[in-house]
């Protein structure tokens, strides 16, 4: 799910949280999605781990945002949550 396809489908609650956990804003989360910014690599994991948690809870409404897709150089990134099969 792309960052622009999360936050459409997630609450104003929800949004909230996430940027809350990361240590960001919404509005910073939209310029990410909008790709007016790019996230430094602890601020990817940061977003790629709690979207996981949310979209746990979420019953499949929403899935992880992969941090790969927010960084300039995705070659280079390593994912801090576990690949699921």
């Amino acid at each position: 799910m792309t960052m622009t396809e999360f936050l459409r489908a997630a609450s104003k609650r929800e949004r909230a949280e996430v940027a809350e956990r990361c240590g960001t804003s919404v509005a910073y989360l939209y310029q990410l999605a909008g790709g007016h910014r790019h996230a430094s690599v602890l601020l990817a994991a940061r977003i790629e781990a709690h979207t996981d948690a949310l979209a746990s809870r979420a019953q499949g409404r929403l899935r992880q945002v992969p941090g790969r897709t927010l960084v300039v150089h995705p070659e280079l990134y390593k994912s801090p949550v576990s690949e699921r099969a």
